[in-house]
């Protein structure tokens, strides 16, 4: 077997599997260094996750989605993260913008955002940082206030992952007084409205191919804008969270294949001391507990993304998968460049870009203390249930 513990995949996410692999190898691995380097979007990426269905295979089918499980979407975004960590966060967006229209929107803004995205490649993002409420999303300023027949939306959104691809916003924002309970409602804003800016771009230090940037908004969107019910918006964002760490999961995890396979390869043909590297225990030794960490990940991020497919509650699973992938992509990646050396620091070095690139996956779709957070109270619920003798 493969030093690697590998996921028992149905036909249908091995299918997809399979054709992420070939587009990664024909398409997007060859183009990493220079995304990176040139700080670029891909748009020439855009074509062939269009035309393949990749970048709406976790939509229904009734939307001209692939209808794909979770499972399928987790192994596709670690496959393209091995071999382009911008490309799969461009994936990750994706279907993070496009789950709160899932799990909260009615058939119209189904139809119209979901069929807009799987047909025609439209982005839809999630709007929901701000400068000053970022780990503590109920913290959010932005406010919506009714206005005529619908509601005039005032503020600023920070760090939208695709924002700068993106023609449509799910912006969450207060419709009650700030601190009160059930305040915050979600709205769907196309990126014509009158009113909305993409204004920022940033300058950031991995996943450079991305086009993060900040989104202001004083607007007017009629009352069927609003996505989901009055009040839900921070419970529909905290559920869209569930999975998305989940997805940024297997991206940590593909990025930090991508360093363990050069790091192997490299250690197994340089040679010092009149043998390879690997048979050194100080090498081998960490090549040995990055195989074992990545196989542990592995079996999070895929058992967590199996039960979300079975309908089990992933609150606290998803919040483990992604504090254990994204820490253990952190030391995988930190351990290659000490095996490659000066060869893994200076560019261009694919452990050099996916050093940087890992980085992200410990803070967005919360943080590693937000997980812990999420985990220290589910341990706290069970302590407080009565043991069964």
């Amino acid at each position: 077997m493969d030093a690697l513990w590998e996921m028992p995949l149905d036909a249908e996410a091995r299918r997809w599997q399979e054709l992420a692999a070939r587009l990664t190898e024909s398409n997007f691995a060859p183009l990493a260094d220079a995304i990176d380097r040139e700080q670029r979007y891909p748009v020439e990426h855009l074509r062939p996750l269009l035309e393949s269905g990749i970048s709406g295979m976790f939509l229904p089918k009734a939307y001209g989605g692939g209808g794909a499980s979770l499972v399928a979407l987790a192994t596709v975004v670690e496959t393209i993260a091995a071999g382009c960590g911008s490309t799969a966060a461009i994936m990750a967006a994706l279907s993070l913008g496009a789950f709160p229209v899932l799990l909260g929107g009615n058939e119209e803004q189904k139809q119209a955002l979901l069929g807009g995205l799987a047909r025609r490649g439209e982005a839809v993002n999630f709007a929901l940082s701000e400068r000053g409420a970022g780990s503590d999303a109920a913290a959010i300023t932005a406010t919506a206030v009714r206005e005529g027949d619908g509601w005039r939306i005032r503020g600023e959104k920070c760090w939208l992952g695709n924002g700068g691809h993106s023609e449509h916003f799910i912006v969450f924002a207060l419709t009650g007084e700030p601190g009160a309970r059930n305040n915050i409602s979600a709205f769907w804003v196309p990126r014509s409205t009158p009113g909305a800016a993409v204004d920022f771009y940033e300058d950031k230090m991995g996943i450079r191919g991305t086009t993060t940037t900040n989104f202001k908004v004083d607007v007017w969107v009629p009352r069927s804008s609003m996505v989901g019910s009055e009040g839900h918006g921070l419970k529909l964002a905290l559920s869209t969270l569930n999975i998305g760490r989940i997805v940024v999961a297997a991206q940590a995890l593909g990025i930090a294949l991508c360093s363990y396979r050069a790091a192997a390869e490299f250690a197994t043909q340089r040679q010092t001391f009149g043998q390879a590297i690997i048979d050194h225990q100080g090498v081998g030794f960490m090549l040995a507990d990055a195989a074992t960490s990545l196989s542990a990940a592995r079996m999070m991020v895929y058992e967590a993304a199996k039960a979300y497919d079975e309908g089990r509650d992933v609150s606290t699973l998803g919040a483990m998968a992604k504090l254990f992938a994204s820490e253990a992509a952190h030391k995988v990646c930190d351990d290659a460049m000490q095996i490659l050396g000066g060869r893994g620091y200076v560019k261009p070095s694919a452990v050099e870009r996916c050093y940087r690139d890992q980085r992200i996956t410990e803070i967005y779709e919360g943080t590693s203390e937000i997980q812990r957070l999420v985990i220290a109270r589910a341990v706290k619920r069970s302590a407080a249930r009565p043991l069964n003798h």
